[in-house]
C-alpha cells in the first residue's frame, strides 16, 4: 500500500472518528459551538457517512482525483473555520451553525463526488500490448 494511499484511508478514517464523536458527545458539543445537539448529531452522522464511503471508494478512483477531493474538502474546512471564527470574534451567534454546516454537507459533498466518480469511470479493461508469440518451446 503506497503512502498516499494509506493517507487517503486516514483521512476517511478520522472522519469516520469525528462523526463518531460528534454522535457521542453532542450534548457537550452543542454546547461548546452554541447549536442544538440534534444539529451536532446530524454533522457526526454525516461525517461518518461521508469518512465511511470516503474509505471504501478511495481504491476504486485513480489517487489524483481523491487527493484534489480531498484537497477541496480540507480548503472549505479551513475558511468556513475561519468565516466561523470571525463571526464569532465580531460577538456573533452564528459561528457554530456555520462550522457545524459545513461539517454536515460538505462529507455528503465528497462521498457524492466520489461515488459518482467511481460510477462515471468507464475504462477499457488492461490489454496486452506485445503481440503474442508462437511457443517454440515443444517443437
Amino acid at each position: 500500500m503506497s503512502r498516499m494511499l494509506a493517507g487517503a484511508i486516514g483521512d476517511g478514517a478520522f472522519k469516520v472518528a469525528l462523526g463518531a464523536a460528534f454522535a457521542i458527545g453532542s450534548t457537550w458539543l452543542g454546547d461548546l459551538f452554541g447549536v442544538p445537539a440534534w444539529l451536532v448529531v446530524i454533522a457526526g452522522a454525516a461525517l461518518l457517512i461521508g469518512g465511511g464511503i470516503e474509505v471504501v471508494y478511495v481504491r476504486r478512483r485513480p489517487m489524483a482525483t481523491c487527493l484534489r477531493l480531498m484537497i477541496g474538502y480540507d480548503i472549505g474546512w479551513v475558511v468556513a473555520s475561519a468565516v466561523a471564527l470571525v463571526v464569532a470574534w465580531q460577538g456573533g451567534t452564528a459561528g457554530g451553525e456555520i462550522g457545524v454546516a459545513y461539517l454536515t454537507v460538505a462529507p455528503l459533498v465528497l462521498a457524492a463526488l466520489l461515488v459518482r466518480a467511481a460510477a462515471t469511470d468507464v475504462r477499457p479493461p488492461a490489454t496486452d500490448v506485445r503481440p503474442s508469440a508462437r511457443d517454440t518451446s515443444t517443437v
